[in-house]
């Protein structure tokens, strides 16, 4: 068993940071190129959106089991076998032009990210504590924002210079180099390998699930991945449809908003230790008034500038309360980090295509009001949720100190 070396736990932890953006490039890279994939493939708007759903769904599934098996056998081997699958599943996408077998293969890929995705996240859990994993969990977001921020940027030239296929090379390439530099710099991260239970393991799964301020802290997450989400299925049309602008112009929006997410997450890092639900719930009331204000103003005037402004106004508060809960969920279970880490992951792809591919099939989202629309019902939506999970989280908290009373009582 090849184990991390010391001195290369630096690098170890870069790559671990250059692998947790893996699933939002696998999906954002392409969304400049849906309406000409739609074109070439000769199939509807929705199959190509639904290129997009097949990956999430299959990778959140995933994520809600892999956990076990990372927690029983480790990260390393799985971890690299699983990114020669990706990179072979995106060679295979950019030569054929059969939508099903797209399909089959975003699946594939959707399988073996939740395998490398799951496994570097619980790499900060075997080896990291106390503050400093509060620091690494903290920046997760951040990170993952860097894949709707640079990935459309980089798909849309290349679309505009070689055709959607060479996102997928690209995907491949890039993907191989980093398995290059995963053999050489990495090892296996997990200490205390859980032995493989089925039993066991279902009744912790049962038990996380369970817990009322977790899931509900999935179902806040989800919601604010979706308005991303919705943003990536819909503006591609709306902005080369509707405005007749270039695929490159999408990439350049997608910029916008990845930067508007990613700003969220760095707000929400300098404000860590004010206390949780203040912060959140003036977030979702300002994101609630944009999202408001968006579909209102949409009736007086409608450009790609109001478009914009508003989206990157309500992606950057989606990415402030997406950071905080999302550390909030992955701090929750540290003794199973593998599986807790997996349902977080897995939830929230699960979840945000539900609610994303059902909003996108009913409004047909095609102007700036309906996109506004879909914003406000998913913030009404979150409102709701962060009610509930206040008051899952007071009773929690009433629990723990009943318990640590009790504890103390007994040691008397």
């Amino acid at each position: 068993m090849k184990l991390i070396k010391e001195h290369h736990r630096g690098i170890s932890t870069i790559l671990a940071f250059a692998l947790i953006p893996l699933s939002g490039f696998a999906t954002d890279i392409y969304i400049p190129s849906l309406p000409s994939m739609a074109r070439e493939l000769a199939v509807n708007n929705s199959a190509v959106q639904l290129s997009l759903i097949a990956f999430m769904i299959s990778s959140g599934v995933s994520q809600l089991f892999v956990g076990s098996l990372l927690d029983s056998f480790g990260r390393y081997r799985i971890g690299t076998v699983s990114l020669l699958v990706f990179a072979f599943a995106s060679f295979v996408i950019a030569i054929c032009h059969n939508i099903e077998l797209i399909y089959a293969m975003r699946i594939l890929q959707g399988i073996t990210v939740a395998l490398i995705v799951v496994g570097k996240r619980a790499y900060f859990v075997d080896i990291y504590s106390g503050e400093q994993l509060k620091h690494y969990t903290s920046l997760f977001s951040i990170i993952w924002a860097t894949a709707p921020i640079v990935a459309p940027f980089i798909g849309g030239y290349l679309e505009a210079a070689f055709g959607w296929e060479s996102n997928f090379l690209f995907l491949g390439i890039a993907t191989l180099s980093l398995l290059v530099l995963e053999l050489v710099y990495g090892g296996e991260s997990l200490k205390n390998y859980h032995p493989f239970k089925a039993k066991s393991i279902l009744q912790v799964y049962l038990a996380t699930i369970k817990t009322r301020d977790f899931s509900l802290g999935l179902i806040l997450i989800s919601l604010s991945y979706a308005m991303l989400v919705v943003y990536g299925m819909s503006s591609p049309f709306i902005i080369e449809h509707v405005f007749h602008l270039s695929p490159v112009v999408t990439g350049y929006c997608s910029l916008l908003s990845g930067v508007s997410l990613m700003a969220g997450g760095i707000i929400s890092k300098t404000l860590i230790r004010k206390p949780l639900i203040k912060k959140v719930s003036v977030a979702l009331a300002l994101q609630l008034g944009f999202a408001a204000l968006m579909v209102f103003t949409a009736g007086i005037k409608t450009n790609l500038f109001t478009l914009m402004a508003f989206t990157a106004l309500v992606h950057l508060l989606s990415g402030f309360i997406f950071n905080n809960i999302f550390a909030y969920c992955l701090g929750r279970f540290s003794k199973n980090a593998g599986i807790a880490s997996g349902v977080t992951g897995g939830s929230l792809y699960i979840i945000t295509s539900f609610f994303s591919y059902g909003i996108v099939n009913i409004m047909a989202i095609k102007n700036q009001q309906l996109l506004g629309t879909a914003y406000l019902s998913f913030a009404i939506l979150a409102v709701i949720t962060l009610v509930l999970f206040i008051k899952a989280r007071a009773s929690h908290q009433k629990q723990e100190e009943a318990a640590v009373i009790l504890n103390a009582e007994v040691a008397v």
